[in-house]
């Protein structure tokens, strides 16, 4: 009985006697990954510190590494791609750009320049090929807010749309590009951290906004959300915590079933500071950063840690099942899951 028992509080980690490992798809490679867009089983697009945009279209057998020409010195820390011709970078730090390639990464064109010395890009997000949205840190209190409807051509500053100023010391974080999602109909969610963090969100396409309390560790420059993933509109996920106290895990993971107007914590936390986190179903959930990476399948409830491994990103196929991970040194994993 007492066996029985433990089986029962422990589920659903250890009677399925699941198994994880890591498959290596790429190591060695002098740029820090950062985005991540897992197009489909075949195509992943990745990119980078050191100008650095990586693709493959053999599920990660071969890579093609490039270099946009005249950006080699840039860090782009969020890409999104369409499929396996067309895609669009966005680097951090100031000048800030946004380049876009419709032949496969051979050549890219300048779409957005922005030289204010506080210009910083965190993230970007898609609600279909022809709509997309671009948010980063305050200049003047206010958020930066950028808008495409012609498939990142043109882009238009939305920053006004946004009423309200931002704290003192408030902004977002772009260590893996997934402080903002966005869901079709025009949802959009961004989580702000540092001294005071915030869930910002829209159901316009970015016209509107709301404004709800995120109680993650907060108060510091290093503290707050560094990631956010929806399932649908009502159930959500954030994790953080401080990325210079990378095992510590006081207050860094916080569910939500209303879209982001409240959050409590799970029963069990992840085990330290994470930077990435997706849906997998809306039962199991994947959480990564430089302390490793958690898995839970009671949708975020209870987590198991599974890998020390060291990563910024973590995405699965948007066509498919494959789950990527990317980190330091060029590296690109695939978590295989097994029994």
């Amino acid at each position: 009985m007492k066996r029985l028992i433990w089986c029962l509080l422990m589920a659903p980690f250890f009677c399925t006697a699941q198994s994880f490992s890591l498959k290596p798809l790429n190591e060695n490679t002098k740029t820090s990954l950062r985005g991540l867009s897992v197009v489909s089983d075949q195509v992943i697009w990745v990119s980078g510190s050191n100008g650095s945009v990586g693709k493959t279209e053999d599920g990660g057998l071969t890579w093609q590494w490039i270099k946009p020409k005249g950006y080699e010195k840039l860090d782009f820390r969020d890409i999104e791609g369409f499929d396996s011709e067309h895609a669009i970078i966005v680097n951090a730090g100031s000048p800030a750009y946004v380049l876009k390639t419709d032949d496969g990464g051979a050549t890219w064109t300048e779409h957005y320049k922005n030289i204010d010395s506080a210009i910083f890009l965190d993230g970007l997000g898609f609600w279909d090929k022809d709509k997309g949205i671009i948010f980063g840190d305050p200049i003047r209190g206010k958020m930066q807010l950028l808008k495409t409807t012609d498939a990142g051509k043109t882009w238009k500053d939305i920053s006004s749309y946004l009423k309200q100023s931002l704290a003192e010391g408030e902004a977002g974080f772009a260590a893996s590009g997934t402080t903002i999602k966005t869901l079709p109909n025009g949802k959009v969610w961004i989580a702000s951290g540092g001294t005071v963090s915030n869930i910002y969100f829209s159901n316009d396409y970015g016209e509107n906004w709301h404004i709800f309390k995120c109680p993650i560790w907060q108060g510091e420059s290093t503290t707050g959300p560094f990631s956010i993933d929806f399932y649908d509109a009502k159930n959500g996920i954030v994790v953080g915590g401080n990325y210079v106290k990378d095992k510590a895990n006081d207050n860094n993971v916080l569910l939500t079933n209303d879209g982001g107007k409240t959050w409590e914590k799970p029963v069990t936390p992840v085990a330290g500071f994470r930077s990435a986190v997706t849906y997998l179903t809306k039962q199991i959930l994947l959480a990564t950063g430089t302390s490793g990476t958690d898995i839970s399948t009671d949708s975020g409830q209870n987590w198991k840690h599974i890998s020390d491994q060291s990563f910024n990103a973590v995405q699965k196929a948007v066509k498919g099942k494959r789950i990527i991970l990317t980190g330091e040194k060029g590296s690109i994993f695939e978590l295989i899951t097994g029994k």
